[in-house]
This record gives C-alpha cells, structure tokens and sequence, in this order.
C-alpha cells in the first residue's frame, strides 16, 4: 500500500551568513524552483502549503553574539514542527523542502514530539557534505545555524535553539546516522568521539549507496522509526555547483537516489527534508530538473511500502502512552 507524499515548503534562509553585504541566500528560492519542475504532479503528492518564514535580518550581529537569529529560528521551528507532526498524524510522508540546514531543527522537534507519545526514540539519517557540528565547545565562537544544526539537535549550544520545549536533546548520538560528509571534514574527529555512526562520501561510494541505506538502516534498529536529512552539498560540485558552500569529493546523482530509495523503502522511515539547494545559480533551471530526478526516483519505493506497523511508527500510532510507560 502506498503511502501518500505531502510536500511542505520551509523556504527559510535564516541559518546562513549573508553571501554579500547587501544580498540574502537564494536558498529560499529551492522550494519554488522545484515545483516548477512539476515536482508535485510527479510524486502525486498533496500540497501541504507554504511555512512562510521570518524576513531575512541578521543585523549588526558580531562573532560572539550567538547564533544570528536565534529567536525566529526557534519561532520558526516551532511552527514547523506543528506543521510536519499534522502530516504524520495523517497518516502521510512529509518532503520538506527547504531552505537551509536549520530546518533541520523543526523536523527534530516534531520527530522528538512523537518518540515521546509513543514511547520510543526516534533516529536520524543526516546526508550532508558536511558534518555541520559547530558549537560552543570546538570552535571560537558560532553564528550560522545552517552550520551548526547536527550539534544543536543533539543537544550543544544555546538553549534557545538546542532545547526547544526544554527537549534536549531532540535526538541522541547514537540515534544518528552521518552519511557523505568530506574526509577532511574539520569535526569529523568530534564525530568520533561522540561516537555517531558515520561513513564518509569516500566509503559511501566504495560501499555503495544501496549497502549503505541498509547499513544506515541497521545502525537504528533500536528506533521507533527515523527521520532523513538531505543537504545537496553531498553531491559533488562537478554535478551539483548551486550550493553555497561546494565542497569535491562528493556523490553522484544515481547515488544519491539510490541511497534515498534504499532510506525511505522501510516504513520506519517517517519523512524527509531537502536543503541548502540555490536558484541564484542556477538560471537556467538545469540543477534544478536533476534534483526533481532524483527526488522522483529516490521516493518510488513509497508507492510500495507497506502501512507503519502499530507502536513502531507513529503514522497508525497508539493513543498517548502514559509517561511511566514512555520514559
């Protein structure tokens, strides 16, 4: 039995630095570039709508300040959050599109709002070039939240974005799954320490993309279900160069499709979110066609997979488990 993909807009630029003095990122375009490419008509999906963002104002902010606009971030999570928690309830997988990496923040909410009804945790399967774990405790001073989102979900930095309705963390470390950042990666050591399953776009690649899905798959066997993150900075900028940080060493289209098949073919996938993806260079549309390719193949498995089963997945979850039974 299929399982009906709603497609909801997070086109939110607020955890990115500005590009240039007088400019704002482009990201906040993604969603719109991306149903112009007939996105929804293709995945039959239902339009969940738009989540229109706070304006785009970091201010005089300076490095120690905290992170630039910490307080809509939050705001805007919370919304968010409400938003993906309705599409689950119905029974629905939710495609956020966003928008930079800090939409990350409101999907972790919601998932950590329904591990905490059903009495389970709920994973994440991070897919980014980078490991986006800047904090307060290996660097100088943070800022960009788009940056910093792997960390401020799983507990690090300011409680204004870190622990969001006082749950801190939204997930835990080892609930998390880091696929295609760089070997260089400047926190891939932080990583280690706090012992995140992690394989690099190297091994990824050597690994493949499909044995890597079901690897990511197992690392969670012990979640109620999982949530996936996509940054399109995984992709390597010689196929993918309308991103605001390219990085080489990345992955290749069919791999990303591949390993996004292999991700939501199992119902305790939940849902998931596309980042970081700029319009602003991509003016004639083409980067934008790829990634609808991609999200089209990568999502064909829903029309095969099976309804949630009940107390593993929230989309036919129980009625809210007392909290004795759901510590």
């Amino acid at each position: 039995m299929m399982r009906r993909i709603a497609v909801l807009d997070a086109p939110t630029n607020l955890g990115l630095r500005p590009p240039t003095p007088t400019s704002v990122p482009g990201c906040a375009k993604a969603p719109g570039a991306l149903r112009d490419q007939a996105l929804l008509s293709r995945l039959d999906a239902r339009d969940a709508g738009c989540l229109t963002p706070p304006r785009y104002d970091p201010g005089d902010w300076r490095p120690g300040d905290g992170v630039a606009q910490a307080a809509q971030i939050s705001a805007y999570a919370l919304r968010q959050a409400d938003r993906i928690g309705a599409i689950v309830d119905g029974g629905e997988f939710p495609l956020v599109l966003g928008g930079d990496c800090s939409v990350l923040l409101g999907s972790m909410v919601a998932m950590n709002r329904l591990g905490a009804e059903v009495g389970g945790r709920i994973g994440l399967v991070f897919v980014d070039g980078h490991s986006d774990f800047r904090h307060p405790g290996n660097a100088p001073y943070v800022g960009a939240a788009a940056g910093e989102d792997l960390a401020l979900v799983t507990g690090r930095g300011q409680m204004e974005l870190a622990g969001i309705e006082a749950r801190r963390p939204y997930v835990r470390d080892a609930d998390v799954v880091v696929l295609g950042i760089r070997e260089r990666d400047e926190y891939r050591m932080d990583l280690a320490a706090g012992q995140f399953a992690v394989r690099t776009a190297t091994v990824l690649r050597s690994a493949g993309p499909a044995k890597t899905a079901q690897w990511a798959r197992e690392q969670l066997s012990g979640c109620a279900g999982y949530w996936v993150h996509i940054d399109v900075d995984v992709l390597d900028p010689d196929v993918m160069p309308a991103v605001d940080a390219p990085d080489p060493g990345g992955i290749a289209f069919t791999e990303l499709e591949q390993l996004i098949a292999g991700l939501v073919a199992s119902p305790e996938c939940l849902g998931l979110e596309l980042t970081v993806f700029d319009p602003d260079h991509d003016p004639d549309g083409a980067y934008a066609r790829e990634i609808v390719e991609t999200i089209v193949g990568g999502l064909s498995p829903l029309r095969r997979t099976a309804p949630p089963r009940r107390g593993r997945v929230p989309s036919q979850r129980p009625a809210k488990l007392p909290k004795s039974a759901a510590s």
